[in-house]
């Protein structure tokens, strides 16, 4: 955030990407947001799907990165979860001291946690918001839909809007 500038949307994205990629499960959130009808999907619409989210999302992290002015992190407390997850609570304060709640939904997998999903204000699952918005489109045009649309997301944001 501290380069956000100097580095412009594109470089913001060639940087955040490694790092979502290794603290994201992106695969196991893609399946989720899909539902039921994942399992209904060839392999080559699984990928697509995976692969267009992936996008959209770091696209979305280096959209909102776009500057710094003192924000900071903070770790408040780690929870385990049924069956073997853990809720990381956070809190992002912004420079002018207002605190904006980040959940972050862990599971451990080969000995390595990663993010399974983020909850804005302790309640509001980033999944559960995709799954409705993702059910709509495959209903209406399918996976081929869905990757068309999750690649116009990402395009959008990388164009900085």
């Amino acid at each position: 955030m501290q380069q956000a500038k100097q580095l412009g949307i594109k470089g913001r994205f060639d940087r955040l990407a490694p790092v979502l990629s290794s603290t994201y499960d992106i695969p196991s959130m893609s399946r989720t947001a899909v539902g039921q009808s994942w399992s209904t999907l060839d392999p080559a619409q699984q990928a697509g799907i995976i692969d267009a989210f992936t996008r959209m999302m770091v696209a979305n992290y280096a959209n909102q990165f776009d500057g710094f002015s003192g924000e900071r992190f903070e770790i408040l407390q780690t929870i385990d979860r049924a069956p073997a997850d853990k809720l990381v609570k956070t809190h992002l304060i912004q420079a002018n001291g207002k605190t904006v709640a980040l959940d972050y939904l862990m599971r451990g997998s080969g000995g390595e946690w990663k993010v399974v999903d983020v909850y804005l204000d302790g309640t509001i699952s980033e999944l559960a918001s995709r799954r409705a918005e993702f059910s709509a489109i495959l209903k209406s045009g399918g996976a081929p839909a869905l990757i068309d649309s999750l690649r116009r997301q990402g395009d959008k944001l990388l164009a900085g809007a």
